[in-house]
């Protein structure tokens, strides 16, 4: 089971949940990520609309992404919801979920190589890095890009725990490469403006050469393109498409335009 060092769940987390019970007015489920801790989703949070038959939408053993309504500790509830998962979120935590539980073994094979348990090992390596940076998988792969300075940066821990894991990441870690993508409307009222709006796009992209991104630039249709960047990681991704597409519309503002940046999400 993956571990958090915190007990409880936040309200409004995503949590990776097995269905333990279903009954008529819901359904039981555990939250994996929590030991011991079960949540309750009622049938109204089950799916959208009028639920005939709730085991049509959800069986024992099912695997499930919830978002925590609420937590009572003192009382030890935790009421949960399945229908207010988006899409997108459910597919992102259950790669999370994924990357997780990769951790989790790195971490178990890395303490059976200096005769540890896991349990020292998530006090060791895991939590720190659950603290530090939010997961610990992440750091992992920038440690397979980087070397053993990443795990040194973010760890106070014994050589042989640095040791044991590093020989892990190089060998079963592939270091992270992400694309993230956008997209911008330029329009300027000048008679050379597809000549602006290139130049633009250029010197926002020549911005970042030299640095890990890759930018790619496509033209969509007027007034419309397509900003891609691939990176090492999410977080890098993101900032140098923002980056760019900022830099193109002040560029174009600057010269009597006017510009606006969208992504695919805010985009639906």
């Amino acid at each position: 089971m993956v571990r958090r060092r915190w007990e409880w769940p936040e309200k409004n987390e995503l949590v990776m949940c097995t269905v333990n019970e279903v009954f008529d007015q819901g359904a039981y489920v555990e939250l994996d990520e929590y030991d011991d801790k079960q949540g309750m989703v009622h049938v109204s949070e089950i799916a959208s609309g009028w639920i005939k038959n709730i085991r049509r939408h959800v069986k024992e053993g099912q695997k499930t992404v919830c978002k925590v309504l609420e937590v009572d500790e003192d009382k030890g509830h935790i009421d949960v919801s399945i229908r207010r998962v988006k899409d997108s979120q459910r597919s992102w935590k259950s790669e999370q979920w994924k990357r997780e539980r990769k951790a989790e073994n790195l971490l178990d094979q890395a303490a059976k190589r200096i005769d540890e348990d896991l349990d020292t090992a998530y006090e060791k390596i895991g939590f720190p890095l659950q603290d530090e940076e939010g997961e610990i998988y992440g750091v992992f792969e920038e440690a397979a890009r980087r070397g053993k300075e990443v795990l040194e940066e973010n760890l106070d821990v014994e050589d042989e725990w640095l040791e044991a894991v590093m020989d892990l990441v190089e060998t079963s870690v592939e270091p992270p490469v992400v694309d993230v993508k956008g997209y911008v409307d330029l329009e300027t009222s000048t008679s050379d403006g597809v000549d602006v709006i290139s130049e633009v796009l250029q010197k926002a992209r020549d911005e970042h050469d030299g640095s890990d991104a890759d930018v790619e630039v496509n033209y969509i249709g007027a007034p419309s393109y397509s900003i891609k960047v691939t990176a090492p990681s999410y977080k890098e991704a993101e900032s140098v498409l923002r980056d760019v597409a900022e830099m193109a519309i002040d560029l174009v503002e600057e010269d009597g335009g006017s510009g606006e940046f969208y992504t695919e999400m805010e985009e639906e």
